[in-house]
């Protein structure tokens, strides 16, 4: 048979890896939050799940949806941002309906009260969506106002996977403090690692903006980093430094 006549099969073949690839991109990032949203609802309980991943997660993507104004990029990573940030109100909604109901006798917080103390711990969830409602038009009136600039418009872009590389120090920190790795999901690990180098090649073959590359890298060198303390501190066991508790872990994929 011809290498021509192998068009019909190959090309076809290719459209769906593509279409597959992208599918990936688009649902890949909030896959493990469905397991998480399931075990909240069941357990009646949020203690396990810190809230500020969907602050973070929030920030990285609307200023994500804001660089595409200025430079276009791949339309999946654009429904990415755009499913990632319905996931985190989801998540939010669901965690301040919960912690609300289990706290008795607390006096109620709420956005308009201005008070840093108590930032991220309103007690309604109409409060969170006005802060992201704040910050989506702060920073999409700035945008408009120096979209023009290439030096702004390309620090947006990097502060937005910038802020979402960062994912992962958290818990490396939480480690290293910990002197092990005692209560963290290995598995949980080599899935971030698995994504984010998923996504890191993703970004390079569909020559992504370089922001994009760069923290892509980043973050599996983080995820690396998180996988030698596995080693690390099970190999070598070291003595733990006291400390004052610290969060669950801040990383998405």
């Amino acid at each position: 048979m011809e290498p021509g006549g192998l068009e019909w099969l190959l090309v076809p073949m290719q459209q769906l890896v593509s279409w597959g690839a992208a599918g990936a991109m688009v649902f890949g990032g909030v896959v493990p939050y469905i397991p998480q949203y399931r075990d909240i609802r069941r357990t009646q309980n949020a203690e396990g799940f810190s809230t500020y991943v969907c602050l973070v997660l929030l920030v990285a993507n609307i200023l994500r949806i804001l660089f595409w104004f200025g430079r276009r990029f791949e339309s999946p990573l654009l429904w990415q941002s755009i499913i990632m940030i319905i996931t985190m109100l989801l998540m939010l909604k669901l965690c301040t309906e919960i912690r609300v109901s289990n706290e008795l006798n607390v006096k109620r917080r709420s956005f308009a009260d201005f008070d840093l103390n108590y930032f991220w711990h309103w007690s309604k969830f109409t409060d969170y969506v006005q802060c992201v409602l704040t910050f989506t038009g702060v920073t999409g009136y700035i945008t408009y106002l120096w979209l023009d600039s290439s030096l702004f418009v390309e620090t947006l872009g990097f502060l937005a996977v910038f802020t979402e590389a960062m994912l992962g120090v958290p818990q490396l920190y939480r480690n290293y403090q910990n002197r092990s790795t005692e209560g963290m999901s290995i598995k949980m690990v080599l899935m971030w690692t698995s994504g984010d180098t998923f996504k890191t090649v993703y970004f390079i073959l569909n020559q992504a903006p370089f922001q994009f590359s760069i923290c892509g890298l980043l973050q599996v060198f983080v995820d690396i980093a998180i996988l030698l303390q596995v080693y690390l501190y099970s190999h070598y066991p070291q003595k733990p430094v006291s400390h004052a508790a610290h969060p669950a872990s801040t990383k998405a994929l």
